[in-house]
């Protein structure tokens, strides 16, 4: 499975990256112009000057609490909170519904979540089919899996999620080539034919989504005979990122640019430090930049045995989201990044917060070159003045800190 998707995949990286800054523009003043959420957002960019991804990074973030409370706010007027370009009609079909309540709008472009990728990656070709058991109910997965399938040429049978022994009888008679589904789902329906005494021998890989994807799941599966790749992908973005033949990370989709930045900031981290994506998307229907996932991953180095050019991440290593209530005040990320920013020795800090129930104690954990006892009296001050809460401080030297994407560690007994 070494073959390629389409000439996209085996750009010269140069070449990715131009074609990328140079459509950032146009996206950002459409943005402006067609989603009134931008409007206000980017209410201070001029969309022609911002053609790298340093001036892409002085933008703001925008995460999925803000727009979920932009929707609520708006739901009489728009339920998209004026981040949609499109409205309903003919030129958007459907409209789906995620836990929240967060509304996306799927357009009429063909493979609208550009899915079809991540589905060739996985060995999909044209002419099969495939048993698709994402839900097809409120959340868009079943149909971000379906029109990837047919842009690659396949067939889909809407098999949904439950009804286990029907879903057996479907693969039985059927006979797809494979399937499209959560890992733990394919698990319970492999079990259950064998339970059963129902051979699936059609069934020879799959493309899973939606949770973790651990080697020995992986392994369970080709020990039966199916070749299970993950992708990453989320509701308001579509694909992110996709497995590949070399099982070395994810290779990043073509149609998005992916930022790795510092947790409760917008600052890019360095190579190979754990951060938040924050995605731009170049979809004109549902115009999302600097978009924070809330997803923890980082940059693996290299590139991708099967040819591929693109970036590699990871994958998915937690969540950033680590806002944490110390002595009844929430400390948030964006916090502990405003202290380490007023100080140009800290190159890197982590609050640790320790202690038992209502005996919480706090310790911001600096690397930096510099022991001067002034610089940790000042920090303390900083902590106090941002947080409103007293903490220690340790110096560490630089490196120290474990690579983790974590900025607030939650260390406390609740025993």
């Amino acid at each position: 499975m070494t073959d390629h998707y389409d000439a996209l995949e085996v750009r010269a990286p140069g070449v990715r990256e131009a074609a990328l800054m140079a459509a950032l523009p146009a996206q950002i003043a459409h943005a402006r112009k067609a989603a009134p959420a931008f409007a206000s957002i980017l209410a201070d960019t001029d969309p022609a000057q911002i053609t790298s991804r340093e001036a892409l990074a002085r933008l703001p973030v925008t995460r999925k609490y803000e727009l979920l409370e932009r929707q609520q706010a708006g739901r009489a007027s728009n339920v998209f909170g004026g981040f949609s370009a499109i409205g309903f009609g003919a030129a958007m079909p459907r409209v789906f519904a995620s836990p929240g309540t967060i509304y996306e709008p799927e357009g009429t472009r063909r493979d609208y979540w550009r899915m079809a990728r991540a589905i060739h990656a996985a060995g999909f070709r044209p002419g099969e089919l495939i048993h698709n058991s994402f839900s097809y109910h409120f959340v868009p997965a079943g149909s971000m899996m379906e029109t990837g399938a047919h842009a690659v040429g396949c067939t889909v049978f809407p098999g949904g999620t439950g009804q286990t022994e029907q879903q057996v009888q479907a693969m039985a008679e059927l006979r797809p080539a494979g399937y499209i589904g959560t890992p733990s789902f394919l698990k319970i329906i492999v079990e259950k034919a064998a339970e059963l005494g129902v051979p699936l021998p059609s069934v020879t890989k799959a493309l899973v989504s939606g949770e973790a994807f651990p080697p020995s799941l992986r392994d369970w599966f080709a020990e039966r005979g199916i070749a299970g790749y993950q992708c990453y992908a989320t509701a308001d973005l579509g694909l992110i990122a996709y497995e590949t033949a070399a099982r070395e990370g994810l290779v990043l989709d073509e149609g998005v640019i992916v930022e790795i930045v510092r947790p409760g900031t917008g600052d890019p981290v360095p190579e190979s430090e754990v951060g938040e994506l924050v995605i731009t998307t170049l979809n004109t229907d549902y115009p999302l930049i600097r978009f924070g996932t809330g997803d923890l991953s980082a940059v693996l180095p290299g590139q991708c045995p099967t040819g591929r050019t693109n970036t590699r991440i990871k994958g998915w290593m937690g969540r950033a989201d680590q806002t944490t209530k110390v002595r009844g005040m929430f400390v948030h990320p964006g916090q502990v990044a405003a202290i380490a920013r007023r100080f140009p020795q800290v190159l890197r800090a982590r609050l640790v917060v320790s202690g038992e129930m209502a005996n919480d104690q706090m310790v911001l954990q600096v690397e930096t070159a510099e022991t001067a006892e002034g610089l940790a009296i000042q920090l303390g001050e900083a902590i106090r003045e941002v947080t409103k809460l007293r903490g220690d401080v340790q110096m560490v030297a630089p490196g120290s800190l474990p690579n983790d994407g974590k900025v607030i560690e939650d260390a406390r007994s609740y025993r």
